[in-house]
């Protein structure tokens, strides 16, 4: 397994430079006013730099929803049963949690997969890639094996390989698991060194006493465990959780695959971040969604260099933020395929010289 980690991570590119080049000037040739279409313009550059070619389509969307129970809601640190998980992740398939009926509407197509969920799953259409019947309580113990978290990124890897043997033009990453924003919250506090509170919100709402448990709980397991911010397999394996560690398979698949790879909300952005230190050319195929109301956000999708694309106020995760990027995304294809020239349009464009000098596009998450 990890080898084929290894493997991954060796076919991973930079975004193609000379494709983004082209896009820019696609970009400087269509019929309006350079940057007025904001982001939109941004996103079809950085397509561009993902896909090796100026004119994109997303055609073909899939969400990849990684599902796992996590042995720290034992400490109560959820308002939620953990039986919502098993729940869930059955209703995930049938179109009836947020992200499934976003998806159900737009025609986007729903991949449910079984990581550690804590019982069997009894619904077919679950991909069953399950590593183990859920983690340990990390406040005592490691929440896993480095093996393990190895297996669960490899199985994250899987669906992105399955996913351009299948034609998608564009994935989503999202999850379930019960108590999954501890562990978020955790990982991220160890990669990065920001403080438990910093890292840590309410999750799914909870009272001040829990909430004071939550943060507690973390401290121990950071000062139990010591995970290594240089390895972010160690820090997957003692403080993660194994929907965690396949959504950042995900993530460095996709790469690989030269496949736009959507960003949902915290936890998504926490294991986009593990795959990112784990190959820094993987952020170039990411893509955020919305700026998520948990307070650890920010802080995760600020050490990614990236600035998400949709303000909504929403926490629900699930994938639910990949539809509506999945829309902003096909906008931008719109433009950059459909819109006219200053040429096709019949316009002298000369009177923009002068603002064209001054006015040059900086597009995120493209370092080389």
């Amino acid at each position: 397994m990890e080898i084929t980690l290894q493997q991954t991570i060796a076919r991973i590119r930079p975004a193609d430079a000379a494709a983004m080049e082209a896009a820019r000037a696609r970009q400087d040739s269509l019929a309006k006013p350079p940057r007025s279409l904001g982001q939109l313009e941004e996103m079809g550059i950085r397509l561009a730099g993902m896909t090796g070619k100026v004119h994109n389509r997303v055609d073909k969307r899939r969400i990849v929803v990684l599902c796992a129970d996590n042995g720290v809601c034992a400490e109560g640190v959820s308002s939620t049963p953990q039986s919502v998980t098993l729940s869930q992740t059955i209703n995930l398939t049938r179109g009836l949690t947020g992200a499934s009926s976003l998806a159900k509407h737009f025609g986007d197509e729903v991949r449910v997969v079984d990581v550690g969920v804590m019982t069997d799953v009894p619904c077919a259409a679950v991909v069953n890639r399950k590593v183990a019947y859920g983690t340990r309580n990390l406040r005592y113990e490691p929440a896993m094996t480095r093996d393990q978290a190895i297996q669960a990124i490899c199985a994250g890897i899987e669906q992105a390989d399955t996913a351009r043997a299948e034609g998608v033009d564009i994935l989503g990453v999202g999850e379930m698991g019960i108590g999954n924003t501890t562990t978020s919250s955790a990982v991220l506090a160890a990669l990065t060194g920001a403080s438990v509170e910093e890292v840590t919100g309410r999750g799914g709402g909870l009272v001040d006493s829990a909430f004071a448990v939550k943060k507690q709980v973390i401290r121990e397991a950071l000062e139990r465990h010591r995970p290594d911010p240089a390895d972010p397999v160690d820090v997957l394996a003692k403080v993660g959780g194994l929907d965690l560690c396949a959504m950042c398979g995900v993530f460095l698949g996709a790469a690989a695959n030269r496949i736009p790879v959507v960003i949902d909300g915290f936890i998504s952005v926490v294991a986009a971040l593990c795959a990112a230190r784990l190959c820094p050319h993987a952020k170039a195929y990411m893509i955020p969604s919305h700026a998520s109301f948990e307070v650890g956000y920010s802080i995760a999708v600020r050490e990614l260099g990236l600035q998400p694309y949709l303000l909504l106020g929403m926490r629900l995760g699930e994938g639910s933020g990949c539809p509506l990027a999945f829309l902003t995304v096909e906008a931008s294809c719109a433009i950059m395929n459909e819109m006219a020239t200053f040429a096709e349009a019949a316009i002298d464009d000369g009177y923009l010289d002068e603002i064209r000098q001054g006015d040059k596009f900086t597009v995120k998450g493209t370092e080389q």
